[in-house]
């Protein structure tokens, strides 16, 4: 007695929508990731226009802990702190002004400050103290 099955059955996978599927798995992320951009802090930074280097005097704000403001080692009261820099700045082309805050002076003071700057369309740069290691 032969009891063996005459058909031999094998399994089979059909793939090919599997490519279909990763063609759109693929535009997908292809699409999604030019879409998403970082948070990118912009910066200014230096380019050569001209050959001559202009010799440039920055302004000196300096802020204490205890909300003292001096423009250039000059103590000014801080109602009067715009006007002051803005006498300082005159007749200057392109004013910088170099900020030496305390650390331990809150943000919004520090805001404030470059608030001014702002409105007066002049470049700050924030000094900052180097760690001890």
């Amino acid at each position: 007695m032969n009891l063996r099955r005459r058909k031999s059955h094998f399994g089979e996978v059909y793939s090919a929508s599997l490519n279909d599927i990763m063609f759109f798995l693929l535009l997908f992320f292809l699409i999604t990731s030019t879409l998403a951009t970082p948070n990118v802090l912009k910066l200014l930074l230096p380019s050569a226009k001209s050959s001559s280097q202009s010799i440039k005097h920055p302004l000196t704000i300096l802020v204490t802990a205890d909300l003292q403001y001096a423009i250039n080692n000059t103590p000014v009261p801080a109602d009067q702190l715009e006007m002051a820099i803005k006498n300082a700045i005159q007749g200057q082309p392109d004013p910088t002004a170099l900020l030496k805050v305390d650390k331990t002076v809150q943000v919004q003071n520090l805001v404030d400050l470059l608030d001014i700057g702002s409105r007066l369309k002049i470049k700050m740069v924030l000094a900052t103290q180097t760690s001890k290691q």
